[in-house]
Parts: C-alpha cells; sequence; structure tokens
C-alpha cells in the first residue's frame, strides 16, 4: 500500500518518483490539496500554462469517456519533455479510467485532485492499493503548521510579527490553506513598509470586526472599564454589530463568569479557575477576565444576569430604542462599583 501519512505529505511530494504513475492528493482542505497539486505539477513542468505539457480534466468527463485518460497519457509532447494529465475529481466514479494508467503507465504523471475521501472510497483505495500511485491526504493545518506559513510569508514580505499578533492571527486562521494564504497576504500588504505587525494590525485587516468589536464590549463592562467599553461601544456600532448580539453576548460571558465565581467562591485561585475554563479563553482576553472575576461574586453576577435579562426584554419591545437600552446597560455594568 502506498497511502502517505498526513505528516510526510510534503516530503513525498518533494521526491518525484518515475514508478508513481498516479498521485492523488484528497482531503477536508481543498485550499491545502490544490496548493499541494499546482506546485507538484509545476515541479514536472515549469510552464503549467503550457497545453502541449498540462492537460486539464474532470473526472465526471472520465466516468463518461474512460479511455480519454489512457489516449492522453499515452500522447507524446509536440515538443519533448515531461507531460502531465491534471484531473479534478467530481461526483462520479472515474476510477475505471484510472485503472489501464495504473496497469500500464507510460511516463506521463496523473495528478488526481479530490475532496474528502472515507477510507474505502473506491478512488482512494484504487490508489492506496498500487504500487503505481500515491495517495496523500490534506488535512486542514495545526497551529504548528499555521505558525510556520505565517513566519513563511511574513518574512518573505520583510515583516516579523509579535508574539501576541501571532498567536491571535493564527487562532483565527486555518480549515483551508488558500484562504489562510489569502488573510496573511492581506496582512502583509497592510503592514509593508513598517517592519513589524502588530495585534492591532490582525485585529483590523484578519480579525472579524464585528466578533472582535462585540468581545471588547462584553469585556470592558464585565471588568468594570468604563472608558474602554464606551470605546468598544463606539467601535462595535461602526462595524455594524447589533444591540441583540451585544446583549446576548453579555448574558452568555455572565452566565460562564457565575460558574467560575463559584469556583473561586470555594477557594480555587482565580488563574486556576481561568486556565480550567471550557470553552478556552482567549490569551488576549485574560487579564479583563481576571479583573471581572476578581470584582464579582456569585451574587453580583446574577444581579447583573437580571438586569441584562430585563434589558433584552425592553429591546425586544421597542426595537427603534434597542440600541439606546444596550447602551444604558452596558455603560451602567461598566460604571459599578469594585467593591463586592
Amino acid at each position: 500500500m502506498v497511502a502517505v501519512r498526513a505528516g510526510d505529505a510534503d516530503a513525498a511530494l518533494a521526491r518525484r518518483d518515475p514508478k508513481h504513475a498516479v498521485v492523488l492528493i484528497y482531503g477536508p482542505d481543498l485550499g491545502l490539496v490544490r496548493e499541494r497539486a499546482a506546485a507538484l505539477v509545476k515541479r514536472v513542468v515549469p510552464d503549467t500554462s503550457d497545453p502541449f505539457a498540462v492537460v486539464r480534466l474532470e473526472g465526471d468527463e472520465l466516468a463518461s469517456d474512460p479511455q480519454r485518460l489512457i489516449d492522453e497519457t499515452q500522447t507524446v509532447g509536440l515538443f519533448g519533455g515531461e507531460r502531465v494529465v491534471w484531473v479534478r475529481g467530481g461526483g462520479r466514479n472515474f476510477v475505471p479510467a484510472l485503472e489501464p494508467v495504473l496497469a500500464n503507465p507510460s511516463g506521463t504523471l496523473v495528478v488526481v485532485e479530490a475532496g474528502d475521501l472515507k477510507k474505502g472510497a473506491p478512488l482512494r483505495s484504487a490508489c492506496e492499493n498500487s504500487p503505481k500511485a500515491l495517495a496523500i491526504p490534506c488535512f486542514a493545518d495545526g497551529d504548528r503548521d499555521l505558525a510556520k506559513l505565517v513566519d513563511g510569508m511574513l518574512g518573505e514580505a520583510g515583516l516579523v510579527i509579535d508574539r501576541d499578533a501571532k498567536e491571535l492571527l493564527v487562532s483565527l486562521i486555518g480549515g483551508d490553506r488558500l484562504a489562510s494564504r489569502g488573510e496573511i497576504a492581506k496582512l502583509a500588504l497592510y503592514a509593508q513598509g513598517q517592519g513589524r505587525v502588530t495585534l492591532e494590525d490582525v485585529r483590523i485587516i484578519v480579525g472579524d470586526a464585528s466578533a472582535l468589536a462585540l468581545d471588547d464590549v462584553v469585556d470592558s463592562a464585565l471588568a468594570g472599564m468604563a472608558q474602554e467599553a464606551t470605546t468598544a461601544l463606539a467601535k462595535a456600532w461602526g462595524a455594524a454589530t447589533r444591540p441583540d448580539a451585544i446583549l446576548g453576548g453579555l448574558l452568555r460571558a455572565l452566565h460562564g463568569l457565575h460558574q467560575m465565581s463559584l469556583q473561586v467562591a470555594s477557594g480555587q485561585q482565580v488563574d486556576t479557575v481561568i486556565k480550567s475554563a471550557r470553552p478556552m479563553i482567549h490569551f488576549s482576553r485574560v487579564n479583563k477576565m481576571e479583573r471581572a472575576l476578581r470584582s464579582l461574586s456569585p451574587g453580583r453576577c446574577m444581579k447583573l444576569i437580571l438586569l441584562v435579562d430585563e434589558a433584552v426584554l425592553a429591546a425586544r419591545r421597542s426595537a427603534p430604542m434597542a440600541q439606546a437600552i444596550t447602551e444604558r446597560v452596558v455603560l451602567q455594568m461598566a460604571a459599578r462599583k469594585q467593591a463586592n
């Protein structure tokens, strides 16, 4: 079997072994699938725009005409040199088109892109079970892979990134390699000429403005930081954050804070409670969360929950006043006295 582990994918692709007539690149990260397929094709044929050297086919076409693939692989290039047949998988089974290529390789490389294939899927099984093929999975990047990608792309742009900025950036990207590259490239363009990428740069360019603004409002209000809450509210309205989203965010945060305050009241240390919180509290929010937890007892958390509940009801009854109601409750919470 020639199934490559996800961690060995790049090394396997870097070694062009002529005995492998077919290379299947598949997985849920379609951006990474495309990136690796394109890199492999370019490694074999530097000018991928040459129609005589690179033939692009759709898997669904081959399912209707299996002979087409063997015809293409046995065709000699007009100007000599290596040829690649680049196949993009679809919804139909085209394994019958691959079988004669695997049985009688011609020297032309067949690169197949596919989505997430379960173990036992015909295309995956055909490639994993043939010594003439490679099957390479592409899963979503982990934090280490993303950090390496960030350092590499920003380094090429002549930029370094602050540690806290990198941690936030890594938490906001991932899932699709091409989308991650696009976000990093956008950030590099924004920071071009300043030499260093900061946390604020990442928040402005990469983060979901509405989500980040909502976090700022909630965290500042819970921490009892009136000036910061006022500024955060202005940004939230500028990011088109809805009043009900802010009130809902406050309620969710207060319920979570109430549970943590009960742990603190039972004798646990504040920092220990925060570190053990699930879902995990992002590092950028820890300082305000500590301040909130030290200033709010379980009883006061419940009073604030009731306050926000009343605001939610009032906002629903009078939609035109929802923004004003939200501002009032946020500032009332943020301006509270810090004593328990």
